[in-house]
Formats: C-alpha cells, structure tokens, sequence
C-alpha cells in the first residue's frame, strides 16, 4: 500500500531521531493517531491534558539538549498547548508542536473546531509556522521546523489538516515551485573575534574586584568558568535557569541572584568594580552593579540578547566555551586573593545561616527544611524541577547541587504547574536517572493530580524508577499572600487564597505509587532516605508551615513596611509571620539559635 502523509511525517520524525512525543489524540489527528497505532514509532507519551504534554516536551528538551516534540488535535487540543509553548519561547527551548486542524474544504466556513491556527500560534512560534496543504510541501515544513526550533532555542508548530493526513505521500519533484529539504545538521563553533577578546581581557585584568553572572549558556561551559574565575579570583552568581551551570560546592559559588538570590550575590554584585557575563540574559537590572561602579564584558551566542540590562564595555558573540577558552591565555592570574576570600568567607556563612533557618521551629514543618533535608541527600545524577511559587524560593536559595545534579523550572513565565511534567519528560529523556519534583499544593491540584496518573501509567517503563513529588502541603496560595503582604501591604484574603485540604499521599497510594506523609519535622530525613530507594515513583505529603516567610536576604524597607501595613489591617495569621519572620531571620545574625 502506498505510504500516506500521517505515516511519512512520522518516518521523517525518526530520520531526525525524534523517539518521544508527547501528546493527547483527537479527531484532528486521527491520520497520525492511526500511524501511530501500526506501532513503528515514534513513541507516544499521553498526558492528561494538552498542556501538560507541552510542558513534558520542554522538560524532554532541557534535561536532553534536543528538540522536544509534542501533539495535539485541533481547536481546543492546540489551544491548550500554548501555556507549555510560551513556556518553551520565554526559557529559549527547542520545540515543535504538530497540530491538526479543520480539513480544508471546511476552512472559513465557521466549521466545528476551525480555529485560525496559523495566527493563533503566530506570537508564541514567530520564528517558524507553518500550514501544511499538499503533501509535497511536508519534507520541507518538518525539517524546518526542527532545525529552526534547535537554532533559534524557540518552539516552532506545524498544522496538518485532517484531511492532508490521509491523503497519498507524494515527494516533491525537481521543478518550478517545488522545495526539496534534507535531514541533518552540522552545528559550527562559533568563535570570538580576537580584537574583541583583548579587549575584554583588557577590562577583567584592571579589575580588582570581579563578579562573574552565568546563566544556562554556560552551562557546557563550566570548566572554563572555574578556571577563570580562579585567574581572577572572582566569585560567580547564577540566574536562576544556570543554577546547574556549576556546582555550589565551589566555596566561590555565590548561588542564585535576583528576586530569589543569595545575600553573597547580593553582596557581590554591589561590591564588584568588574562584571563578566557569561550565557545569561537575567533580567532584575537592579541586583546588578549600580551605573557607573563596574566595568563589564558579556559573552552570549546570541547576537539580539547581546549588550542587554547592563552597559557592557565589551558584547562578545560566542560560544560560551569557545570564547573563554580565547580569553584565559590573555588574563593575568591576580596575586591579591582578598576579594575572593572574603567572597568564599560570605558563602561558607550562607550555607551555615541557611541550615540554621531551615532548622527553626514551625507548625509543624519548615518547608526550608524539606529543602535542607533533601540536599543534604541528592544523588549525583538527580534531575531537579521546582514549580512557581513559593517552592521556587526554596529550591533556589537551600538546594545545594553538586556537580552532575541537572535542575530546572519555569524560569521567565514562572506559570505554575510545570514541575511534575518537567520531571515526567525529563525521566522519558533520561531513563536512568532519578528525578525530584517540588510543587506548592496549588499547582499539585492545578494539575500535578493527573499527571500522578501519567506517572502511574509509564514508570515501569523507566530503568530507574525513582521519581519523587514534594508537595508543601499548606492549603495556601502561598507565594501570592506574600506576594499580597510585601508589594501591596494587604492582609491576605481567604476566599482567594486557601485551598481545600486533598490527602495527596493517599491520591498517590489510590494509583499504586509510593505514599508518605510527614507532618513532623523529625521524620524529614527517614521519609527522604525511603523516597530516594523506593522502587517506584513516590509523593512525600509534607505538612509545612504557610506562615514561614520567604523573605530574601536583601529585602527592603518598602516591603518590611508593606508587611506591617498587612499586620495593622488585620492579617488573620499577623502573629504567626510576624513570630517565623523573626526566628528566620534571626539566623542571619546569630546562627544557631533555632527556637
């Protein structure tokens, strides 16, 4: 029989060594789903619902470094796609997503589910969608979108009419108006120029204090980082997406920086007379030096992300390792190592004052100790994934990654519900490893529910089965009431912010997974220890302490005051924040008093 469009398009998926797509069927796909069905492969992962599957191909393509490739029908399915996209556009993610969509003789006649994809999808996939028509233009469209998605990092989308996927593949010809395409790539190094390296070698050599920032550009990087900053006894902040990029067991590791960063980055980036920049576009212009204190260089590979938040002297286009490599012959090892020890000083007091907090007294739990606990137990090849909300507080500021431990989350949109379909796709790329997801009670009821399903449905598939979901169980839209209580000085408000009472571990036993409440702080470390060698997936059901504040260490005046406006208002739980934001914060200043 000859070969139909839907089975070619999943032939020219595994001539790109695509083996998971992600997805949720309906009658806008049925051409692929029945393609799917003769068992060939690609193989199909079902979510639960659309966005999910968007969100495990984002998780598939930033555990992996390949292009994530999800599915969804038309109308409503490719709709629900667009949170995960925008997801995918705003992190810089390769993916594709394959839509179908109305056949085309009901194209403009306000048929059933006819939704203007091409414009709708517009915004989220502008480098590259398309709809497909005939099927000589496929080879063309497919392969374009997948080298488009892996060149430019940003999700592109193919739509095929029900109908187009039915119809006889018919290759395109050697004519007028044909477009032949070809599978593969050969990526280049992209070099700096060396006129612009002596430069920056110029700059990083006067300085006398040098604060380095890297993002997940560097993260292929990380030897050249340490070497440098070892020649130029620089400490090295990480934006939240780089916070893999190197391991915070280098004792000149400040950690996070930014609206969940360190005090030692804070510290750092006001102190420095010298910023290099390396793979990052972090975006709080106002935790970086003040006009006119520093120098700077940034190294990017991307051209439009260059010279960006911060008046850099020197804007290198380069491949992060490539450029430094260029750049280490040319700097000047400095004999004065008092900035860099004191900068290790301030790091080596921030991990001392961040078990100290994390071992206050709460009720019941400090979710800063779930944090600790587990840090103090992640296996070298862990994949981490933190939602939005207050969990991602913790997970920047307590979690001590080692080197090999790979972590992300929803770093620019910040949407909530991404963390258990991150660690979903990425355990689909990596089999082999185990995987940790934290997730705010909101966003386990948004949707890390049904994903649970999901995991029920494939972890046996997996060669290590461990994949453990941390929910902070507080019954509260946490990181919005602080939200409310900092910016806006308003008590919080019950009917928008508390969450019905869900016993997630006993959801998780209902589906056969590996269940554990903890509701006392001293249990913490057994129900981790039982989590990290259970096998199969297991949910840890901890009661934390909504009243916990996660307060950053560079917080200010204006917001301490906006917290009081909220006591005097009337705040419900005044006294309960007011009595963890002192013990909290008191571990600053005298570590170790933990009552």
């Amino acid at each position: 029989m000859a070969q139909n469009v839907a089975e070619y398009l999943l032939e020219r998926l595994k001539a790109w060594d695509v083996s998971t797509v992600f997805g949720y069927p309906g009658d806008g796909i049925n051409g692929i789903v029945t393609a799917l069905g003769k068992g060939d492969g690609p193989r199909f992962v079902q979510a639960r619902h659309e966005e999910m599957a968007a969100f495990e191909a984002v998780g598939y393509a930033k555990f992996t470094g390949r292009v994530g490739i999800c599915m969804a029908t038309s109308g409503p399915g490719a709709i629900h796609l667009l949170n995960g996209l925008y997801d995918a556009k705003l992190d810089h993610v390769p993916v594709v997503a394959i839509v179908g969509q109305a056949a085309r003789s009901s194209i403009g006649g306000s048929y059933q589910q006819e939704v203007d994809l091409p414009t709708l999808f517009k915004d989220v996939a502008s480098d590259y969608v398309q709809l497909v028509t005939v099927p000589e233009q496929l080879p063309n469209v497919i392969d374009r979108a997948i080298k488009v998605a892996a060149a430019r990092q940003a999700p592109t989308a193919v739509i095929i009419p029900s109908d187009v996927q039915d119809l006889e593949y018919s290759a395109p010809t050697h004519e007028m108006k044909m477009v032949p395409s070809s599978l593969g790539i050969e990526w280049p190094d992209i070099r700096p120029d060396m006129a612009a390296v002596r430069r920056a070698a110029e700059v990083l050599n006067k300085g006398e204090k040098v604060a380095i920032l890297i993002g997940h550009g560097a993260r292929n990087a990380a030897a050249e980082v340490q070497e440098v900053a070892d020649l130029l006894g620089a400490g090295v902040a990480k934006a939240l997406l780089g916070k893999d990029s190197l391991p915070d067991t280098l004792p000149f590791v400040t950690g996070s920086i930014g609206l969940l960063g360190t005090r030692p980055s804070f510290e750092m980036m006001r102190d420095c007379d010298t910023v290099l920049t390396v793979g990052s576009n972090f975006p709080y212009v106002q935790f970086m030096p003040e006009p006119g204190q520093a120098r700077g260089v940034q190294i990017d590979i991307d051209p439009t992300m260059i010279g960006l938040r911060f008046p850099y002297e020197v804007n290198l286009v380069a491949d992060a390792g490539e450029a430094l490599r260029a750049l280490i012959p040319l700097l000047v090892r400095k004999e004065d190592r008092s900035w860099r020890e004191h900068i290790e000083d301030k790091v080596s007091r921030w991990w001392e004052t961040m078990r100290s907090e994390a071992m206050v007294e709460a009720d019941p739990v400090n979710p800063l100790r779930v944090f600790s606990e587990c840090s103090d137990r992640l296996p070298a090849s862990a994949m981490v994934t933190s939602d939005s909300g207050t969990a991602a507080n913790w997970y920047a500021r307590q979690l001590r990654f080692a080197a090999g431990v790979r972590g992300s989350l929803s770093g620019n949109l910040a949407t909530m519900g991404a963390a258990v379909p991150y660690a979903i796709g990425a355990k689909f790329g990596h089999p082999d490893r185990p995987a940790i997801a934290f997730e705010g009670d909101g966003a386990m009821q948004m949707n890390g529910l049904a994903e649970l399903i999901t995991v029920s449905r494939y972890w046996q598939q997996w060669e290590d089965p461990r994949l453990v979901v941390v929910v902070l169980h507080n019954n509260d839209l946490n990181q919005v009431t602080w939200e409310l209580r900092a910016f806006s000085g308003s008590p919080t408000v019950p009917m928008t912010q508390e969450l019905p009472d869900v016993s997630y571990a006993d959801f998780a036993a209902s589906l056969g997974l590996g269940a554990i409440s903890v509701d006392n702080p001293e249990d913490l470390g057994s129900a981790w220890d039982a989590a990290l060698t259970a096998t199969r997936p297991t949910v840890l059901d901890v009661r934390t302490d909504p009243n916990v504040p996660p307060i950053p260490p560079h917080a200010t005046l204006k917001e301490a005051m906006n917290m009081a406006k909220s006591v005097v208002r009337g705040d419900d739980n005044a006294w309960g924040f007011i009595k963890e934001g002192i013990k909290t914060k008191v571990q600053e200043i005298l570590p170790g008093h933990h009552q």
